[in-house]
């Protein structure tokens, strides 16, 4: 049943410094700070973190100690009116409502393993707490990030209808009249040395429509060369590292047989190795190298000892090497072991994206017309690229993969659509 949580009136603000109101933020599902980084960035005041992991939320304290975290942490614990009250705002006070809920229930990698739920996953709960505290903030702007699959063609998994409906609805009963804008984003065309796809919701309480900014980076007379790997992480590149960076598992020997910038695809018949794999029958990321000379694949969250990106070099990218291709500044600290360090990498938002959008947020939605556009959280040219890497032999160990392997079957008829027949089936039982 859906909380619904009582009005409260618009009162006079509490907060006396006007300038703190004008950016005051609320950040649900924080993580590691990532968007909030690029947020602070562009001038917004992060007034409280809403954030449930231990290691985030010492990874915030470490280095932002300024920024209240909400207690609880836990976005399900602690209701709408007390992130509110302790954040020292009132309804109405807030200018921006920020947040990225948990993506794993509509990831494209979760259909590979079979974990794809949509809104039956308990995960996207987040959601319709993002929702309620919508409903009991009214903020000025609403901004939301996730995966493409919450809104993919179709809208399979309802999480966009969810959303869209829970909007029209608190219009409906509050008078705002916030409306849901939808768009996808690279942050590789605006200058981040890394691809990844990323789909954002924006809404102002008056109605305004947002512009997307125009991209900046990529190929066009108009346009900056996009950042690169050598970019971001040259100056770290050494022909030594610690044991840890070594990669692990039944594939890590093959990683020296595929050059830069390619994946298992360079080891199918219609690539440029040997025949080890059928075309298209692994994830994008398996065994996924990074090109000197191109920015990088997406960084993962959870990844499995085969997935990349890997370095160039055929080793694991070290922590700050990860930082480094989310835009995190050279000084932020993570608090974790390896895995949970990833994994609140992984999950950021890229600063240099916060910092993108939150300077657009306040020249388009309160009224800044002299904002600045140049990002300052993107890495700077680096010159002096060494050619690529050498690649080696298959190793022994491998040969006996060689020969024919059947193709993937087609789009809809991959582990996607068994997994899924294997659902129906089971539920028919």
């Amino acid at each position: 049943m859906k909380m619904i949580w009582p009005p409260i009136e618009v009162i006079t603000m509490k907060n006396t410094d006007e300038n703190l109101l004008k950016t005051a933020t609320i950040s649900l599902f924080t993580g590691a700070g990532g968007l909030d980084l690029g947020l602070e960035a562009a001038g917004f005041c992060i007034s409280i973190c809403v954030e449930v992991a231990k290691d985030a939320q010492e990874t915030l304290k470490v280095n932002r100690p300024h920024w209240k975290l909400a207690e609880p942490g836990h976005i399900h614990q602690i209701s709408p009116p007390e992130i509110l009250e302790q954040s020292n705002l009132r309804r109405g006070e807030l200018a921006l409502l920020s947040g990225g809920p948990p993506c794993q229930p509509f990831s494209k990698s979760a259909y590979w393993t079979g974990g794809r739920q949509g809104l039956r996953d308990p995960r996207a709960s987040g959601l319709r707490a993002y929702l309620d505290v919508v409903e009991v903030a009214l903020p000025k702007v609403i901004l939301l990030e996730n995966v493409r699959g919450l809104a993919p063609n179709g809208n399979r998994d309802g999480g966009l209808k969810l959303l869209a409906d829970g909007i029209r609805d608190i219009n409906r009963r509050l008078g705002s009249a916030y409306k849901l804008q939808v768009f996808h984003l690279n942050a590789v065309n605006y200058g981040v040395p890394q691809s990844r796809e990323r789909v954002f919701l924006l809404a102002s309480i008056d109605g305004t429509t947002f512009q997307i900014p125009p991209v900046t980076h990529g190929c066009g007379d108009r346009l900056e060369p996009r950042v690169t790997a050598w970019d971001a992480i040259g100056d770290l590149d050494s022909p030594e590292w610690p044991s840890e960076l070594e990669p692990a598992g039944k594939w890590a020997g093959l990683l020296k047989s595929i050059p830069e910038g390619k994946n298992y695809l360079w080891h199918t018949k219609r690539g440029g190795g040997a025949p080890l794999f059928g075309w298209r029958t692994r994830y994008w990321s398996f065994l996924l190298k990074l090109s000197k000379r191109q920015p990088s694949w997406t960084i993962q969250a959870e990844p499995g000892p085969a997935t990349g990106p890997f370095h160039w070099r055929n080793r694991r990218l070290s922590i700050r090497e990860l930082a480094r291709l989310q835009t995190f500044p050279d000084n932020y600290q993570f608090v974790g072991n390896r895995h949970s360090v990833h994994r609140q990498i992984g999950n950021a938002v890229p600063c240099a994206i916060g910092e993108l959008l939150g300077l657009e947020i306040r020249r388009q939605f309160l009224g800044e017309q002299n904002i600045h556009r140049q990002l300052r959280m993107i890495p700077c040219r680096r010159e002096n690229c060494p050619g690529e890497y050498p690649v080696q032999p298959v190793p022994n160990s491998y040969v006996h993969l060689l020969g024919e392997h059947p193709d993937h079957p087609g789009r809809g008829l991959g582990p996607g659509r068994v997994w899924k027949d294997t659902i129906k089936d089971e539920s028919v039982r």
